[in-house]
């Protein structure tokens, strides 16, 4: 397999956990699709390495990896395919790789005081997406804040740990200043969250409201 299939592989994958990006994608700059979908790619191995799976075990070791991986992108060295569409983006790698050293102490916690573990790990999201895409603000506080809970909303999704859902609902952000494929994002996921199923996996959305939430969205309403 090339390395473009192989980056395109990872792509497919968060696809095909993100169908409503296939209506959702119209409202995003159709030049900067390739970036924001390995983007998207990018913090979902992320995620799946500090949240996923019964044992933690193999997710530190996929950490400490990634650490390393995106190191070597401030530096212009790559191994993973996905750096092949966002390597050489000006984004502040080495701020992202030292960040997903807080997120291990965050698994076990509930989302009140997972907030402030992965508020550094979200202040980065941040400033990669204003790096990446232009506009917004540069992973201030108020930035850090927003992202936390969305970054806790993905780790629901994950896991389905259902008790974090109201309190991540009552902070949900507004996300005015981010960037607008991060808005249109973020209401999917805000949409999910309010339907996951007892018990069950999160569904996506369907038709009109994939499209009602993401048109919203993209006029930051």
């Amino acid at each position: 397999m090339s390395e473009g299939a192989t980056a395109a592989s990872f792509v497919a994958k968060w696809r095909a956990r993100w169908p409503e990006w296939n209506v959702a994608e119209a409202f995003v700059d159709p030049g900067q699709r390739p970036v924001v979908e390995a983007w998207f790619a990018l913090l979902q191995e992320i995620r799946e390495a500090a949240w996923s799976g019964e044992d933690p075990t193999p997710g530190l070791a996929k950490l400490a990896w990634w650490h390393e991986e995106l190191e070597g992108w401030a530096k212009g060295v790559r191994r993973h395919p996905l750096g092949q569409i966002l390597q050489r983006q000006p984004a502040p790698w080495s701020v992202l790789a030292r960040a997903l050293n807080s997120l291990p102490a965050t698994r076990p916690e509930p989302a009140q005081q997972a907030a402030r573990g992965v508020h550094g790990f979200a202040g980065a999201v941040a400033q990669c997406e204003v790096a990446l895409f232009g506009r917004g603000r540069e992973g201030d506080a108020a930035a850090g804040d927003a992202h936390a809970v969305l970054e806790l909303a993905e780790r629901v999704l994950l896991t389905g740990e259902r008790s974090d859902i109201a309190w991540l609902l009552e902070r949900w952000p507004g996300l005015g200043g981010a960037v607008r494929a991060r808005r249109v994002h973020s209401a999917l996921l805000r949409r999910r969250l309010q339907t996951l199923p007892d018990g069950g996996q999160p569904a996506p959305l369907q038709g009109w409201r994939v499209l009602l939430a993401a048109w919203r969205a993209a006029r930051g309403r």
